[in-house]
């Protein structure tokens, strides 16, 4: 056989190998945000990897995916008013920039206050991420009553495992 002919079909061997090896970043996404430490909704469709970190130039900018955009979480929100008054811990939830939890103060049967207690914070760029990220995602849970709260463009990873831990607190919480 010419010496061609065995580089050419080792080459294709080789690019067929790596070809079906590929992982998508979506396939990334539901393996590590899979690993909570507690019972989690499941989010499904929701864009796998960050944008861009704020301040940064480009053309886009820091924008929210509508919570009607993803699949909803496994466990169907409780109506607004309808949780035991106190402070819940969710669970740790482990994404590829570090760790994630939340803690709920509900006061009157309503979330009053969402406190996140572990954020991604081990690199600059990841602590920049979450500061920017944190009071948005604060504001939105609060205001939806429930753990149905926008992405945040830039903190999608951090967006999810946010909203994971808080469904769980917010499940230990309901009456």
């Amino acid at each position: 056989m010419p010496k061609r002919a065995v580089i050419a079909i080792s080459a294709t061997a080789l690019a067929l190998v790596l070809l079906f090896s590929f992982k998508t970043p979506d396939d990334r996404l539901g393996t590590t945000l899979g690993s909570a430490k507690g019972p989690v909704g499941v989010v499904a469709g929701a864009s796998a990897a960050p944008t861009r970190a704020p301040g940064q130039q480009g053309t886009g900018g820091a924008t929210r995916t509508p919570a009607a955009t993803r699949a909803p979480a496994a466990t169907a929100a409780p109506a607004a008013g309808s949780y035991k008054d106190g402070t819940v811990t969710g669970p740790v939830v482990d994404t590829r920039f570090g760790p994630v939890q939340v803690e709920v103060t509900i006061a009157g049967g309503k979330v009053t206050d969402v406190a996140a207690l572990e954020l991604p914070s081990d690199r600059q760029r990841s602590e920049m991420i979450s500061q920017y990220a944190e009071p948005i995602l604060q504001s939105e849970a609060v205001q939806a009553q429930s753990a149905q709260i926008d992405l945040v463009s830039g903190a999608t990873y951090t967006s999810i495992a946010y909203e994971r831990s808080l469904q769980a607190a917010l499940d230990q919480a309901h009456g």
